[in-house]
């Protein structure tokens, strides 16, 4: 798709995972095709920045070569799973998804009428883990219950919502397709679950579906973690850690994707896994070592300490590569960074127009762009739409800086 500073390419991975020969391919086509700047987005892909025209042809078929396609060349788009990036590892799950998202990927591949699914349509899967990302709303999630034979299911939002049944998890891959059928045959021009149900209450969409997926409700809620969950975190596998790192403001450097493949290929068992957290985690590393690969990890740049300013923003592209944004986003997060210290406010949106590109949930506190590069100051509060209430408006950079780190915006 094209963007103001080139084109961009975006890399779709199941459960967000990237070998490490995949990740060199990466790394050597943003290298040679585009600009070498990689974004990480809150759905645990990819995006390449910059791309030339004249190369798009060739990064393309690089990547496919890579094994970083669709299974059928006009299913890209639907190939929306999101499990946490600690599957299979996470010594808290209660169900290991990873078996559970490959057959749901290739559900919304192999059947043609699924094509035609909006590309934001989204399944988020949940197998108890305490590295999951729960605030990301998505039209069907499902969530692993304790012993793993069945899953709490809901609709158009994620799995601290409204839990409207439960599913036999060998039932799951059925009940997705009739849910996924039943959307489509009712949707009419409504491309997201949420629009459908502000005019069909839930319970006489599931009405609809066969019988046996009618189930009573349980009393059940997911944990949700707090905050970003930086560091080192214990594996079930006796032994290994896996590391959780944020990229800064959600990009790497093709360098870097270079040195995390190498970490991984002498570190851990070849494995990167992208997370919502716009970060990478790096599993099977030998506990004995996890102080060396922190070290790493840190000296490429990359953030391990949930209390960096930088580790609680977030910023679209900004003007700099978006021609929507009204400031430059990217570089005034940088110097926002400076004004925060550990203390700071927990998480912090800079977002350079209304569309709110960068952030799948709306942040404790949100800037957003004004024409002339300002910002108006947002809070998210209980009850209210939007980013919430309107703190201040017309701050510079600098300004909104000195509100936050008072502790009290207002």
């Amino acid at each position: 798709m094209p963007a103001k500073d080139g084109g961009i390419c975006r890399v779709k991975l199941p459960g967000g995972l990237l070998t490490s020969a995949q990740a060199r391919a990466v790394a050597a086509v943003a290298r040679t095709h585009a600009s070498g700047v990689l974004e990480l987005t809150n759905r645990s892909n990819l995006q390449i920045r910059g791309v030339r025209e004249a190369c798009q042809g060739a990064l393309v078929q690089q990547l496919l070569d890579a094994g970083l396609g669709p299974r059928h060349a006009d299913a890209d788009d639907v190939r929306n799973v999101l499990i946490s990036p600690a599957a299979g590892r996470d010594p808290g799950a209660h169900l290991d998804t990873r078996p559970l998202a490959e057959q749901l990927l290739a559900l919304l591949q192999d059947v043609p009428a699924f094509r035609d699914l909006s590309p934001k349509f989204a399944v988020q899967l949940d197998g108890g883990e305490a590295l999951a990302m729960l605030d990301h709303p998505h039209d069907i999630w499902l969530s692993a219950l304790p012993g793993g034979t069945q899953l709490a299911f809901g609709l158009a939002g994620c799995p601290r919502g409204e839990v409207l049944g439960v599913v036999e998890s060998d039932q799951a891959v059925q009940l997705v397709e009739a849910l996924l059928r039943l959307f489509l045959q009712l949707a009419g021009e409504h491309t997201r679950m949420r629009q459908l149900l502000a005019e069909l209450p839930a319970q006489a969409f599931l009405a609809r579906l066969p019988s046996a997926f009618q189930h009573a409700t349980p009393g059940f809620a997911s944990p949700a973690p707090d905050g970003v969950p930086l560091g080192v975190h214990a594996q079930a596998q006796p032994g290994r850690v896996m590391l959780l790192a944020g990229a800064p403001l959600g990009r790497l450097q093709t360098e870097q994707l270079q040195a995390l493949a190498e970490l991984a290929e002498t570190e851990g068992s070849g494995e990167l896994r992208l997370t919502p957290w716009q970060g990478v985690l790096l599993p099977d590393v030998p506990a004995a070592r996890q102080a060396a690969v922190a070290q790493v990890m840190s000296d490429l740049g990359l953030l391990l300490d949930a209390r960096a300013p930088l580790a609680r923003m977030l910023a679209c592209s900004g003007s700099a590569g978006c021609a929507k944004s009204a400031a430059d986003t990217k570089a005034d997060a940088q110097r926002l960074a400076t004004h925060l210290g550990p203390h700071g406010p927990a998480q912090v949106h800079l977002c350079g127009c209304p569309r709110s590109c960068a952030a799948a949930h709306i942040a404790p506190y949100t800037l957003l762009a004004q024409p002339g590069g300002r910002y108006d100051l947002y809070r998210r509060e209980q009850g209210l739409a939007g980013f919430g209430r309107l703190l201040a408006t017309s701050l510079d950079i600098d300004q909104a800086g000195e509100h936050l780190a008072a502790g009290n915006p207002e």
